[in-house]
């Protein structure tokens, strides 16, 4: 599990300045915000990402081909906006919303970006933020749904975020029992 303020120190430290570098914003952002496997982020099109009424929603495809769809918190709003503008790929509803980096150049193809490919994203982002790489993009629903849970989210509403067919499942996710306190362990006294 990321720490949360290592999540925006990974995010911040994504220059905007290219393509990849707002795909990979945008991506991880994605992860963050939604809980998602990687396997269904790195398939979504950019027709997944819609609007309905003045909210943007994410259609994810899951595992067992069952659909979720969720809406966008606004800060994933913003990284996914920019990144759509920027490469024009808001004009391509059904292309990769995630595609293939071209090479170095910054730019990006039209090639699918598979799992092992974003996970090797991860760990050069990782390295470039100066955090530990031993993170995955699984990392991320961890993170996410321990967050949510500290800001007073239910267990129920992160089971349907998640995509969790049983609850005990999510509550694996759940790591706010592991966090151990300075002043706890200043407590052990010989």
């Amino acid at each position: 599990m990321l720490p949360n303020t290592q999540v925006q120190q990974l995010l911040d430290v994504i220059e905007a300045s290219t393509h990849t570098g707002l795909r990979d914003r945008a991506l991880l952002g994605t992860l963050a915000y939604t809980f998602a496997r990687i396997g269904a982020v790195v398939n979504l099109k950019v027709q997944d990402y819609y609007p309905s009424g003045k909210r943007f929603f994410l259609r994810f495809k899951e595992k067992g081909g069952k659909e979720k769809e969720l809406p966008v918190h606004h800060k994933l709003e913003e990284l996914l906006d920019e990144y759509l503008k920027a490469t024009g790929l808001g004009n391509e509803p059904s292309s990769l919303l995630f595609p293939a980096a071209l090479g170095k150049t910054g730019k990006l193809s039209r090639r699918p970006l598979v799992r092992t490919d974003a996970a090797d994203m991860l760990k050069r982002r990782l390295k470039q933020a100066g955090l530990p790489a031993h993170y995955s993009p699984h990392s991320f629903r961890a993170t996410g749904i321990t967050n949510f849970l500290e800001n007073d989210g239910t267990l129920e509403a992160a089971q349907r975020i998640a995509g969790h067919a049983d609850s005990r499942t999510t509550k694996l996710y759940d790591r706010r029992g592991q966090k151990v306190l300075l002043e706890d362990m200043e407590r052990i006294r010989y």
